[in-house]
């Protein structure tokens, strides 16, 4: 199921362009899909109930969400029982996912560790917000979580212009963070409405970036700003770039001495976060004066520095890391018989 199946669905159903515009919005803000001023052709509304079941089962939660102080993580599970991650972050904001696994195999993520399993559709991408909104007020949504979204760029931009034009959240309010790619930044670049962007860099240094990112595209550092400044140019809004922060890897003054060699003339926001840690991982979070010696470069530099902790890290909650657990305490359930579940369900 995507949204042009939908929408030609409906169009059979008799349905006008703006029936399928009140469908969206009803489907977003929780209301019974044909509610509007004006009537829905009577085949259109004798199937409503059907189609509203059927996007129910789109992505349904596998469990509570696991609620922490500074946000709440929820595992949902798609109609063949793949399971994803959304984060629901503080200040009306949601961090949804765009492929189930990754195959970029970044070292310090979980999610990595899985490799690409499938890629989410438009709808499923979407759908993470109709569940967000149903929890809290959302205003603003980072495609951030599990998955690299350019490689799923079709689907994800599809539920880009889709969020938007339906669930009143407006393009610089939507942020895709991607660790870089040649045909995203150019399909990027040649949009007419440009969303945000967030590009993952977490080292100045391209041999060491290669080595924590491995199955990157093989762009530099210095192409990777170049591009950033264009794009910033064009959109008129500020590039992030992301630096995961890893002791004794990633977390000394030479990174930001040889970032600010490539740094002039950039209009973005440097987001550092200590690295999630993962249960057999080598990689720690960097010690307080480490921190604080960064920060005080990029002070130096006038480099524009944020840090930040993840939301949810107190129900260890990083990205792939409570898909891990579902995953964990599915396959123990079944090896005791506490359990029926479908095979498809452990995939």
């Amino acid at each position: 199921m995507n949204f042009e199946s939908v929408n030609n669905e409906l169009a059979a159903l008799g349905c006008k362009q703006s029936h399928i515009d009140a469908f969206w919005r009803n489907w977003y803000l929780g209301r019974p899909l044909t509610q509007a001023k004006f009537t829905f052709p009577k085949a259109a509304a004798e199937a409503a109930a059907t189609l509203g079941t059927r996007l129910a089962q789109v992505l349904m939660p596998d469990s509570d969400d696991y609620l922490g102080e500074n946000g709440a993580r929820a595992v949902l599970r798609a109609s063949d029982g793949q399971l994803i991650e959304s984060v629901l972050l503080p200040r009306d904001g949601v961090c949804i996912s765009t492929q189930v696994g990754c195959a970029v195999g970044c070292r310090f993520c979980m999610t990595g560790r899985s490799g690409l399993v499938r890629q989410l559709s438009d709808i499923e991408i979407a759908a993470q917000v109709v569940y967000a909104k149903s929890r809290q007020q959302i205003s603003k949504v980072v495609f951030m979580g599990m998955g690299e979204p350019s490689h799923n760029r079709r689907n994800v931009l599809s539920a880009l212009d889709h969020i938007t034009r339906y669930a009143g959240i407006g393009y610089k309010e939507l942020v895709i963070s991607t660790v870089g790619d040649r045909r995203l930044f150019e399909e990027l670049s040649h949009r007419e409405i440009k969303p945000a962007l967030a590009i993952s860099l977490h080292s100045a240094f391209d041999e060491k970036r290669r080595m924590l990112l491995p199955n990157a595209a093989d762009l530099t550092v210095k192409e990777i700003l170049d591009f950033g400044k264009e794009y910033a140019r064009l959109s008129k809004y500020p590039i992030q770039y992301q630096w995961t922060l890893i002791r004794d890897l990633n977390d000394g003054t030479d990174e930001i001495d040889q970032l600010a060699s490539l740094w002039d003339g950039q209009f973005a926001v440097l987001n550092m976060i200590p690295v999630n840690k993962i249960d057999d991982s080598p990689y720690d979070r960097p010690d307080p004066d480490r921190i604080e010696a960064l920060k005080a470069v990029c002070r130096s530099f006038h480099i524009l520095l944020k840090f930040r902790d993840s939301a949810a890290q107190d129900v260890d909650g990083g990205c792939g890391q409570l898909r891990a657990r579902a995953m964990r305490e599915k396959q123990k359930a079944v090896r005791d018989g506490t359990a029926v579940i479908q095979i498809k369900d452990l995939k």
